[in-house]
């Protein structure tokens, strides 16, 4: 098993220090400043060519996208700027079971941009190991998928794209916030299955181990122990710090333990080489009412003292001055995407192209620059009632057909959850689509947040601190009162 073979804390940051020159001469991804994830998952973002000039105007020396769409690679085209596509996870196991379609791939979706668009990193699915649901088709079948692409590559003389593929912090057996980092190791199921393969193969390949690092989920289920500034490169020299008692490693900020936790656990495997990259990161500016720290203020802070960090002190304790590439978390608000509402507000642009807070990617602006951004909201937990109810802008632009959808399937969960919007009943009046959505949402949340429900239903609903009605307190599940 990797726990028997995993060398001890002291030992592998002896192996760190004997490697410490090899990584202070790794070159950071070609550009200005770091990279921004490009996604577009909303109805209403700026087309390609406006995308590509608003990520100029950020600073940024890369953008990654979720696929490899050809609209937005030709307008990436001429730009100077690096480029990092991705395989989607649903046909890794066809391109493992063949190099043909790896080769036809590779030959229909690369080719025909490359060199034009200065496509670096093609990145094999996005946080594969953290999907249980495709473990028996995609997990095993990863590590050769990728060396089928990269065989591609190599045939067709194209040395300049490595190839890699994205991972969550859960990849680690205790998640996101393995305190010591140095005790960090890979998950059992993964470790020696697909984790040890695939850095013997980006060790072989002079590739990156990709990972989506976000130090505000950490701080959200620890912010009465890990401080606000600690997450946000605010510690400062005289803050709050931690010391990994295995190794004697000072740490100042959140991320930099994260990244040596997945660095220690590639080290008990025997990879202690493998170069990192942070394939996402970055803070919402915005969230639910039972959501805490999303904000713009906090996003700014993070991601202007991200780039001012990276540009000025790259590396982490354990690998000092190791350069990597770095992609933020993300250029727009996403309002299309599913969950909690921080999902769809991580971006650094609104929908509109206008943006959140300025921010310079290349981190050589002075923080004294920067206008006043507003005061901070949420940094504490909400306490008081909370209920989900039809949102304002689906009352205005109603859709009689999605709003009905979304109550019928609001109906059909739970436990009577809709009960008394019946006929008769004591909240069936006002007769009206919009009254019924709005009950049905608040009591199918209600009864089922516990679980896993979010006041969502495909951007339909909203929360509200404002009761909506006398209705919902006569109803078992009418509201949530935080505390």
């Amino acid at each position: 098993m990797a726990a028997s073979m995993a060398a001890p804390p002291l030992r592998a940051f002896t192996v760190f220090l004997l490697y410490a020159a090899f990584y202070c001469h790794v070159a950071v991804v070609s550009g200005h400043g770091i990279g921004v994830n490009y996604g577009r998952v909303a109805d209403n973002i700026p087309p390609p060519r406006r995308s590509v000039e608003l990520i100029r105007a950020l600073g940024a020396g890369s953008v990654k996208i979720y696929d490899a769409n050809a609209t937005v690679l030709r307008a990436l085209a001429g730009t100077h700027t690096t480029v990092s596509i991705m395989v989607p996870n649903e046909i890794i196991a066809d391109l493992a079971a063949s190099a043909a379609a790896a080769d036809k791939w590779v030959a229909e979706n690369l080719v025909p941009y490359h060199p034009a668009t200065r496509i670096k990193f093609l990145l094999v699915g996005n946080e594969v190991l953290s999907d249980y649901s495709i473990s028996a088709s995609a997990w095993p079948r990863l590590v050769p998928a990728m060396e089928n692409l990269h065989r591609s590559l190599r045939n067709r003389r194209i040395s300049s794209v490595k190839v890699g593929t994205t991972l969550a912090m859960d990849a680690l057996a205790s998640g996101a916030f393995p305190r010591p980092p140095s005790a960090a190791t890979f998950r059992a199921d993964i470790a020696d299955a697909v984790v040890r393969p695939l850095l013997h193969f980006l060790n072989g390949t002079n590739s990156y181990y990709f990972v989506d690092a976000y130090p505000y989920f950490v701080w959200t289920l620890n912010n009465r122990t890990v401080p606000l500034d600690y997450a946000l490169f605010q510690g400062g020299a005289d803050g709050y710090h931690y010391v990994d008692p295995g190794t004697g490693l000072r740490y100042t900020n959140l991320l930099d333990e994260m990244l040596d936790a997945v660095a220690f656990a590639m080290a008990k495997l025997g990879y202690p080489r493998v170069k990192l990259a942070i394939a996402e990161t970055g803070w919402p500016n915005g969230g639910d009412y039972d959501q805490i720290g999303g904000n713009a203020r906090n996003a700014a802070a993070y991601n202007r003292n991200l780039a001012a960090r990276m540009a000025r002190n790259p590396g982490t304790p354990a690998r000092p001055g190791a350069r990597m590439p770095v992609f933020v978390f993300s250029l727009y608000n996403e309002d299309l995407k599913p969950g909690p509402g921080t999902e769809r507000h991580w971006g650094m642009y609104y929908a509109n192209g206008t943006a959140v807070y300025p921010i310079d990617l290349t981190g050589r602006r002075p923080p004294s620059s920067y206008p006043p951004l507003p005061k901070p909201e949420k940094d504490a937990p909400y306490k008081g009632p909370i209920w989900c109810v039809l949102s304002e802008a689906a009352r205005k632009e109603m859709n009689e057909t999605a709003v009905g959808d979304a109550l019928t399937y609001a109906c059909g969960q739970g436990n009577g959850t809709c009960d008394a919007i019946q006929p008769g009943k004591k909240c069936f009046l006002p007769n009206t689509t919009a009254a019924h959505a709005s009950y049905a949402f608040n009591s199918y949340w209600q009864q089922l947040r516990k679980t896993g429900a979010t006041c969502y239903f495909n951007n339909l609903a909203e929360q509200t601190i404002k009761d909506p009605s006398k209705c919902p307190h006569e109803t078992p599940f009418g509201t949530v009162l935080i505390d």
